[in-house]
């Protein structure tokens, strides 16, 4: 890794955490952790503590490799009513979470870690985004499946694209339901001293 270039690493491969990052201003390396989810989502009650358990979990698995450097790990996951959706096993999973969620309001949460091992810095938190859905037609709960971009989502749909087709309007962060609370993220990497460059930079 170049140090000079390099402000912290994402302990996360999603091309949705990557792109709103980049577009921030960060400089970071990508290092996805090797952590396996599904134990976590077996065992767990309660959907914000299952995404920050997640998200500390991601952050120090590749936080012991890389001791000197900020490690941010996240991890989103659907509430509805209490019941935690992650993302769907196939077509047929994706499809009977479509006509749950979009049926009534749901909330994302997406929890995130912050670690430096050499500097003892460990933070934990979750911000959670309310999603007020549209009613979907049979006609387009058929295309969204049929379209295949429910894969690697948890709740089976990304709000950048499918945008205000799905849903009529949201309580909280935007990029939350992305999969990244930027205006916290920002927050907490400035209380770090990391701060995002200017694009000419």
């Amino acid at each position: 890794m170049q140090s000079d270039r390099i402000q912290f690493i994402l302990a996360s491969a999603s091309p949705r955490r990557r792109q709103l990052l980049r577009q921030a201003g960060y400089r970071f390396e990508i290092v996805p952790s090797a952590v396996d989810e599904e134990a976590f989502e077996t065992a767990a009650t309660d959907s914000v503590l299952l995404s920050k358990q997640l998200a500390l979990a991601k952050a120090n698995e590749v936080a012991v490799r890389y001791p000197e450097y900020f490690v941010l790990g996240a991890d989103t996951v659907v509430d509805d009513d209490g019941l935690i959706i992650g993302k769907p096993d196939d077509a047929a999973h994706a499809e009977a979470i479509t006509r749950r969620l979009f049926s009534r309001p749901h909330k994302v949460i997406t929890g995130i870690a912050l670690v430096c091992i050499a500097k003892k810095i460990e933070i934990i938190e979750a911000d959670i985004t309310t999603v007020y859905p549209r009613p979907l037609t049979e006609a387009q709960i058929s295309d969204h499946i049929a379209g295949g971009n429910w894969q690697g989502k948890a709740g089976a749909y990304g709000i950048q694209e499918t945008g205000d087709t799905f849903v009529e309007r949201i309580k909280g962060s935007f990029t939350n339901v992305m999969g990244l609370p930027m205006e916290r993220i920002q927050r907490l990497l400035e209380g770090l001293g990391v701060c995002a460059f200017s694009k000419e930079a």
